[in-house]
């Protein structure tokens, strides 16, 4: 039965991969997932408050269960032209439920409108206003996906690079860490949500005028050294599969406690998929795991 829910699962997948393919406007692409968003409901017993870090819009996603006080700094996905807070806020109150803590999710300002460093910026300024609120760097934990696992990297490497005090650790779902798509499973891989095409085309303009390989924009060139504990979770059917491998082993090498996760089948962040793909509920259930082991502290 889970094997058919599953196949089900990436049908469906496929067949909304190849709408918002076939939409070339990114306003018209933003409202189109946007109205998805709008009928998601919360979990049961989540509550959201909206506020502003440093002018940056976030929104603060709070379980009733929450017994810690560590806070799960959320970088969404959206390959950086697309999403808010609201498009992940069902799949971020789930990790915020595994962890039993809460989250900020940052609303960072999107491409085309903003390219490089605009969203970085922002995910640095949501960071350090955290601090300054009085939140320890050892209760925070980064987390993003695609995109935002992107800049969940890039974020830790500028706060490293700049002196701040790094938080406890990271996550990062399905992280795009190559700009450029070099990867082996870039072009090979049967995604059944990201399409290479599709990929790039985002990724530039990201980047816009910029080099695609600077480390703030492509992690994978870049000096990993340095970096608290990270989990990168990935799909075995990835057409990312190959950055998170590459990065896997440059952080490994540079001495960083890195953990890697495969999900054979799986694609591009089916952890959207919450509770109904089984795959997402395990693979949320340990992200919980990790950030109960790095930074959970009891109120």
């Amino acid at each position: 039965m889970s094997g058919m829910r599953t196949n089900v699962f990436r049908l469906a997948m496929k067949a909304f991969s190849a709408r918002m393919d076939s939409i070339s406007s990114v306003t018209e692409l933003r409202t189109f997932v946007g109205a998805g968003a709008k009928k998601q409901r919360l979990p049961r017993g989540v509550t959201t408050k909206s506020a502003t870090a440093a002018g940056v819009p976030v929104e603060w996603i709070s379980p009733a269960e929450a017994s810690s006080r560590s806070v799960i700094l959320y970088l969404h996905g959206g390959g950086w032209i697309m999403g808010w807070y609201n498009s992940h806020r069902w799949m971020v109150s789930h990790i915020c439920q595994a962890a039993g803590c809460r989250a900020l999710a940052v609303d960072y300002r999107l491409a085309p409108e903003h390219p490089f460093p605009a969203a970085l910026e922002d995910c640095l300024a949501a960071y350090r206003w955290l601090v300054e609120s009085g939140t320890s760097p050892q209760e925070i934990v980064i987390a993003g996906d695609s995109a935002g696992g992107n800049l969940a990297l890039t974020t830790l490497m500028a706060l490293r690079d700049a002196g701040d005090e790094l938080p406890a650790a990271a996550v990062c779902i399905s992280p795009m860490t190559d700009l450029e798509g070099t990867g082996d499973s870039f072009r090979q891989a049967d995604d059944a949500l990201l399409k290479a095409d599709s990929a790039l085309s985002m990724a530039r303009a990201y980047y816009a005028d910029r080099d695609p390989r600077l480390p703030l924009i492509s992690p994978q060139y870049g000096d990993l050294a340095g970096l608290p504990p990270l989990l990168i979770q990935v799909g075995g059917d990835e057409i990312l599969l190959s950055d998170s491998l590459r990065l896997v082993e440059k952080a490994t090498a540079a001495g960083v406690d890195v953990s890697l996760v495969v999900w054979p089948g799986m694609w591009h962040v089916w952890h959207t998929l919450v509770p109904y793909l089984p795959e997402a509920k395990s693979a949320i259930a340990d992200i919980g795991v990790f950030i109960q082991h790095v930074a959970c502290f009891d109120d």
